[in-house]
């Protein structure tokens, strides 16, 4: 009965089980060993994706080792290298000192039509001997020798290529190829295309400046938006304009001259030259650089505003110079710019480049903008308001709207107490001497409307003298804004004023006050006092050093400077005082 008992078969969920754990075990062995069979035969394969030593032999290749017999290697040895490389260069030649003018091909959209009239500005700017390119003309002209101008091409023929949008013109596509076509002229030793437009006029030595700071030898895009808002929705942030000027490097012209006419045939709705550039840039996959000294000038009207609150960064070129005002009032358009370039002579790197100082015994507030205007202030503005360009200038439309803008804008101010005093550079020169520029700002003349404050007027002022030395490699540091001081002056009738280099004079002006407060009058062009207590306080505070003095947030997130008397607050309200124009 026992031996029957020990003969009974197993419960069948154990045998079951055992049987599982038998099979699983001859599955994974079968797995192991074809695996191990793949890799055994496959061992002299190259893999599809290199593995992280395939990057170490690469490494090695670049060290001088036996490049490997393999294809995919060596491709993979030349693609690793050539970073390396670049980066090492870039290191080295972050300014390129060795970038001269002549590595630089000017290329010249102009029309037949406005020839005689826009060649004047070429001159302006264009240096016989020293600059390089052409003006690329859709038929013949009329031309005199001895001009001091480019040579004059005539471009390709683009009737081949289909243009569909009905607001411009076919002259886009013709204007869409100067980079390609300069560059077919085969000039040698040419390291950057620049093209710009007929009524284009460059600073060439900050062109020069601003491709330094870049690798030739690397896909470059350079240039700059419009000021217009609206325009660069309508095309592009990401797009150069092209009146403004934009520069391409040798190689990225050379992939473009490739692809170009392949390219503008896919965009026969674009409007101008420029997107089309734009759009190829993109297929190549090149980015636009941007360089905030290219100006396009989308604008109506006077370019103080502008010129005078110049962003720190080198003026590269102007444009719509038929379209705006002439840059020196009572002068032709011609003329300005002849005027302008008196200064760019004695410091072409310092030109329009704003300077903020303040008169501290008659409380002005004193803007420089070098070569070009002395604006005087009453009352105390902050350098963030003043840095900020005025809207003397309509958009592209023609209309006065503060939020068509690509960048920050102030009002022009309404008070008459604020509106500037204005004063043109008339002439300059250099003394040897004393290695200094000197610049006579003559008063613009026109009338004032009557104020009520109790502080002295600039209107006394007939001149104003400014002294600097030249800085042409201001460029290779950081950019900082120029500061400005008032030196003692023996006439009444003139100021003497030295730019250069900030020291501590707006710091001890603002220091003189310690900061805080309640009642407040503004000293700012958005956010003003029009009580007459503002005369007074202003005469108070010459004469009380216990004024206070602190920033306060007013108006479209401007800076106004609000001065605390006690003396006044028992005279005026908090709502008096503090009441604006707004």
């Amino acid at each position: 009965m026992n031996s029957a008992a020990n003969q009974r078969p197993p419960p069948i969920g154990l045998s079951n089980l055992r049987s599982s754990i038998t099979w699983l075990f001859i599955t994974i062995l079968i797995i192991y060993v074809l695996y191990s069979s793949k890799l055994v035969f496959n061992k002299n394969q190259q893999l599809e994706c290199p593995l992280p030593s395939s990057y170490i032999l690469t490494k090695e290749n670049i060290e001088n080792t036996p490049p490997l017999v393999v294809n995919a290697s060596t491709i993979s040895k030349s693609h690793d290298q050539e970073p390396v490389e670049s980066a090492s260069k870039s290191t080295r030649l972050a300014f390129r000192e060795d970038t001269e003018l002549k590595h630089i091909a000017f290329g010249i959209a102009a029309s037949s039509n406005l020839w005689d009239k826009r060649k004047e500005y070429i001159k302006l700017w264009w240096r016989p001997g020293e600059t390089r390119g052409a003006v690329w003309l859709d038929k013949e002209v009329k031309i005199k020798t001895n001009e001091g101008l480019p040579q004059i091409k005539i471009s390709g023929n683009t009737s081949q290529f289909e243009y569909t949008n009905r607001q411009g013109t076919r002259s886009a596509l013709r204007i869409s190829r100067v980079v390609s076509e300069t560059l077919r002229l085969g000039m040698k030793d040419v390291r950057w295309f620049v093209m710009g437009d007929d009524d284009t006029v460059f600073i060439v030595e900050n062109v020069l400046r601003v491709l330094s700071k870049y690798d030739h030898n690397q896909f470059y895009y350079i240039g700059s938006s419009s000021e217009s808002h609206i325009q660069n929705i309508f095309f592009s942030y990401a797009m150069a304009y092209g009146g403004g000027g934009f520069a391409i490097s040798y190689p990225l012209a050379l992939e473009l001259e490739k692809m170009q006419d392949r390219c503008i045939q896919r965009y026969p709705g674009l409007y101008g030259s420029d997107d089309r550039m734009q759009a190829c840039m993109a297929e190549l996959g090149v980015p636009l650089t941007r360089e905030t000294g290219f100006h396009q000038y989308d604008v109506y009207g006077n370019l103080l505003g502008l010129l005078g609150a110049h962003p720190v960064t080198p003026l590269v070129s102007l444009h719509h110079l038929d379209v705006v005002d002439p840059v020196f009032p009572q002068l032709n358009r011609v003329e300005s710019l002849q005027r302008l370039f008196q200064s760019v002579q004695q410091d072409s790197a310092s030109i329009i480049q704003q300077s903020i100082c303040y008169d501290k015994n008659r409380y002005w507030s004193i803007s420089v903008s070098w070569g070009y205007v002395v604006q005087i202030i009453r009352g105390v503005i902050s350098p963030r308001e003043l840095e900020m360009p005025a809207r003397t200038f309509l958009n592209w439309y023609r209309q006065a709207d503060y939020t068509a803008y690509a960048f920050n804008t102030r009002p022009v101010t309404k008070h008459p107490c604020q509106k500037p005093f204005l004063y043109y550079m008339s002439s300059t020169k250099y003394d040897e001497g004393r290695r200094q520029i000197i610049g006579v700002y003559s008063r613009y003349k026109e009338s004032y409307p009557y104020c009520r404050w109790k502080m002295d007027s600039p209107e006394k002022i007939n001149s104003i003298v400014v002294l600097k030395r030249p800085d042409s490699g201001r460029w290779q540091k950081s950019p900082r804004r120029d500061c400005c001081r008032v030196l003692p002056s023996k006439r009444s009738t003139n100021i003497y004023i030295w730019v250069g280099k900030c020291r501590t004079e707006i710091h001890q002006f603002f220091n003189q006050f310690p900061f805080g407060g309640s009642a407040a009058v503004w000293f700012s062009t958005i956010g003003m006092c029009e009580t007459e207590a503002y005369g007074e306080v202003a005469a108070t505070a010459r004469k009380a050093r216990s004024t206070r003095v602190s920033f306060r947030e007013t108006g479209f997130s401007t800076l106004g400077i609000s001065v605390t008397l006690p003396s006044l607050t028992s005279k005026f309200t908090k709502k008096e005082v503090r009441k604006s124009n707004n």
